[in-house]
């Protein structure tokens, strides 16, 4: 079931596409059928590492992906050609990071650390669903604030935001 789908699927709703889990049960008995398959996937995974394959099953995005290893990367991007537009530009990068770490941001704030106008950025960011309006702050004029997306997570294999690479200070030369 992993193989076969392209975006991440929950613990549970793994169990109940194996049908481990009924309409029936009770929400604790469901949690437990999660915990299982979650020890189930472990297992799997120290299989794979014994048996030197070229992926595991991690979480991601709040659900469970199979992924590749990091030292198969080159091959497999070597094998797809990938299209120069879907990579991401330079001012793309540093805006989403500064979106990523300091969520919910507005415009204006990303402005001034980038030191430049960032509106083609953002809307760049937007179209690709890395980054969403998420509220409006409150302050003048209400301006809107941006935040990552599950797709972000996604593109990036992190389970959530507290698993991005501790932030580095820059301390001004």
């Amino acid at each position: 079931m992993l193989i076969s789908r392209s975006r991440p699927i929950s613990a549970e709703g793994l169990a109940k596409g194996l049908g481990l889990i009924t309409e029936q049960m009770e929400p604790p008995e469901r949690k437990a059928v999660g915990e299982a398959v979650l020890a189930a996937v472990e297992a799997l995974n120290q299989q794979y590492e014994e048996t030197g394959r070229s992926f595991r099953i991690e979480r991601v995005a709040g659900g469970l992906r199979v992924v590749t290893l990091n030292e198969f990367a080159a091959s497999l991007e070597a094998f797809n050609t990938t299209e120069s537009s879907s990579r991401l530009s330079r001012p793309a990068i540093e805006t989403l990071a500064i979106i990523a770490y300091r969520q919910p941001v507005a415009r204006a704030q990303i402005e001034s650390i980038r030191g430049v106008a960032c509106g083609e950025v953002l809307r760049s960011l937007l179209e690709r669903r890395l980054i969403a309006v998420v509220g409006r702050a409150e302050e003048l004029g209400r301006p809107l604030l941006y935040g990552t997306t599950k797709q972000f997570l996604q593109a990036f294999g992190l389970g959530s935001i507290q698993d991005l690479p501790e932030r580095e200070e820059r301390s001004p030369a």
